[in-house]
């Protein structure tokens, strides 16, 4: 049965990120670090597929993870080759992103998201030997990926980038291991508020003293981000409700958290490009980022346009997680017995009416050339 509380949690996310991308307010990812939220519920799903399957899940999450890149791709490659982009072997990277693919002067913007992708497919790739270590030594496991970060942050170790993403976000991964372990329920209160208030500290003083370009923005200071999302990743699992009965009790809402779910990588893949298309519209009409109505009308238009893409190519989701594709999720499901219809033999002899629940599948969950933009 599905953790709706969980559902819930990535929904915001998703719905933080979109936002943020319009508005550019640093702000939110202080209140909502949404990205290490995501990593920590997809490591606790991963956690979950290894233990039922095994090394099989590997296989499993690709298939899901990848069709809605290669929709992407479809679209835009073509895009950029004919705009400036060189055709070269690196061009097969938008069909398996284990680096950065290659894009051109606008496409570096409108698919910066990619960098989620990359990570993504890593951490998947590194989870039966992480669950395999965790298992053994849950503890050090879970703190290695932030010991990395501090020797790189400090200047111990000179890292390449990836390794510093690694640091950051594997972290968050490995925390969904220990939710799926039911170890941050068990820890005690006097014993997990404490730590999470320390590690709040800890990064909220470092991106004190290390402001970004953006000021105090967590996708410019990767250990106070990585702290930082530890301390709220702690609380909002730590202490997780064992549900959230409210949300079935609001049809509209249930939906949207139901669609965000399924359409999720659909919706993250292609809001960036239309904040991008978007961004002229300041110049023309004077939507600056001081302008409430116009940030509102902006965000708006870029859930509008994000649901006509969804609508139009969400359903890829649905194949390849092996569901029946619909067009708008979490519509009602057949449940009456065909063999107990009304005048049917069997419903004649029967002299009730049988239904059978459907259960559907459970949802897991780059400038010229070759730039990688941060856009989280």
């Amino acid at each position: 049965m599905r953790n709706r509380y969980l559902d819930l949690l990535r929904a915001l996310a998703i719905i933080r990120v979109v936002v943020y991308h319009v508005t550019g307010w640093a702000t939110l990812t202080l209140v909502f670090p949404a990205m290490s939220v995501m990593f920590a519920l997809a490591g606790s799903l991963m956690a979950a597929s290894l233990t039922r399957v095994g090394p099989a899940a590997v296989g499993r999450r690709l298939r899901r993870l990848l069709p809605s890149l290669w929709v992407l791709a479809v679209v835009f490659v073509p895009a950029m080759l004919f705009s400036g982009l060189s055709a070269s072997p690196r061009v097969l990277l938008w069909l398996f992103p284990i680096a950065d693919p290659p894009a051109n002067h606008w496409g570096a913007l409108a698919l910066s998201t990619i960098w989620y992708l990359r990570d993504y497919l890593w951490f998947v790739l590194a989870s039966p030997v992480a669950l395999w270590l965790f298992r053994r030594a849950p503890l050090m496991t879970v703190l290695a990926p932030y010991l990395l970060l501090v020797t790189i942050e400090v200047g111990i170790y000179p890292a390449p980038p990836v390794l510093r993403e690694f640091g950051l976000y594997f972290g968050a991964w490995l925390l969904g291991f220990a939710h799926h372990a039911g170890m941050l329920r068990r820890l005690s209160g006097r014993l997990l508020y404490p730590v999470a208030l320390a590690l709040a500290v800890g990064g909220g003083a470092w991106i004190v003293e290390h402001p970004g370009p953006r000021g105090y923005d967590l996708n410019d200071n990767p250990l106070g981000n990585a702290l930082w999302s530890a301390a709220f990743i702690l609380i909002v699992l730590g202490r997780a409700p064992a549900g959230v009965a409210w949300l079935s009790r609001s049809r509209p809402a249930d939906r949207a958290v139901t669609v965000l779910n399924r359409r999720a990588l659909t919706v993250y893949l292609w809001h960036m490009p239309f904040v991008v298309a978007l961004t002229p519209l300041v110049d023309v009409v004077g939507w600056s980022h001081q302008d409430p109505v116009g940030l509102a009308i902006r965000v708006l238009l870029v859930f509008a346009l994000v649901g006509l893409v969804t609508l139009a190519v969400g359903w890829v989701e649905d194949v390849a997680a092996r569901r029946r594709p619909e067009l708008i999720p979490g519509g009602p499901t057949p449940s009456v017995d065909a063999t107990a219809r009304p005048g049917s033999e069997a419903g004649a002899g029967a002299g009730a009416t049988v239904g059978r629940a459907v259960v559907p599948a459970q949802r897991t969950a780059g400038e010229p050339a070759d730039v990688e933009i941060n856009a989280r």
